[in-house]
């Protein structure tokens, strides 16, 4: 762990893999309570069309990404709100446009390969420009989960009791897709577009294994992103593994051990206390004491 600090892009991958760590698993959260986990699959496809038009033209893909993912995002939102079939048709439509728009703009400019990069992810070539970025945004995103953390709970609970309650159900909805696409945008560098998704959802899953609380379950799904993000970056460092699939295959692994023990504990919870032999004994005494 320490040998990989001595290395700028080493230090500069783990800070964004903590920053990482952190953010998809609190958007996750709501996302997953939401019955959304596939948004964040839908969203990065959709990316992809926005790296192949900064690609074309020579601008940001990071920018170009988060301006299309947003865009995208809020029409799936308006799709989802106003299509008699559903979200999840709205969610396929733009999930295969995306795919396609992406495909053809890259292979226009003939820029395959910086494709592959932003598909599987290569958090080592992050650079400190691309930190800056992922910073920022990571603190809009989790600035948006602080200050309107109990709305989004509600909604995410029950849509119907939130529109009764006052809330602007609409406004939250959009919201939610659009903070998404921000998360789906810190993290297609680091653990790629195909892959960043599990991070949202994994933790998630993990987390509610063993708590209750929705709080508690953000809480335990941000420390699960984290400490798979960083035991992922430093067993890729050490064993010359890709990271993106290293952090996410870890944290399926703790998903496992997380459904292993949690099934332990529910059937402890759910066998009676054996009882003492002398409270037995007392029963018994009393018992015929009574019958006499």
């Amino acid at each position: 762990m320490l040998d990989m600090l001595q290395y700028d892009f080493m230090r500069i991958a783990l800070v964004s893999a903590i920053l990482i760590g952190v953010t998809a698993p609190a958007v996750g959260t709501f996302i997953v309570q939401r019955r959304l986990s596939l948004l964040g699959d839908g969203v990065g496809h959709i990316a992809l069309t926005g790296i192949g038009l900064a690609l074309l033209t020579g601008t940001s893909p990071l920018l170009g990404a988060l301006v299309v993912c947003v865009l995208g995002a809020v029409a799936i939102e308006v799709l989802r709100a106003r299509s008699r079939s559903g979200g999840d048709v709205a969610l396929a439509v733009l999930f295969y446009g995306g795919l396609a728009g992406g495909v053809l703009l890259t292979n226009r400019e003939g820029g395959g390969a910086s494709l592959q990069a932003y598909l599987f992810g290569s958090i080592t070539s992050v650079t400190a420009r691309d930190l800056y970025v992922v910073a920022g945004l990571a603190v809009v995103v989790l600035g948006i989960v602080l200050v309107f953390g109990r709305e989004l709970f509600l909604l995410c609970q029950d849509e119907e009791v939130a529109r009764t309650a006052g809330l602007p159900v609409r406004f939250l909805s959009v919201l939610i897709a659009a903070t998404a696409a921000v998360t789906v945008v810190i993290a297609m560098r680091a653990i790629g577009l195909l892959l960043v998704s599990a991070l949202m959802v994994v933790p998630v899953a993990a987390a509610q294994q063993v708590t209750r609380g929705f709080r508690g379950t953000m809480l335990v799904a941000m420390g699960v992103g984290v400490l798979s993000a960083v035991t992922g970056l430093a067993g890729s460092f050490q064993y010359d593994l890709p990271p993106g699939p290293s952090i996410v295959l870890l944290a399926l692994a703790i998903f496992l051990a997380a459904v292993v023990g949690g099934s332990v504990v529910r059937r402890r919870r759910t066998v009676p206390a054996p009882v003492p032999d002398e409270a037995r004994a007392g029963a018994t005494a009393e018992a015929e004491v009574r019958g006499g």
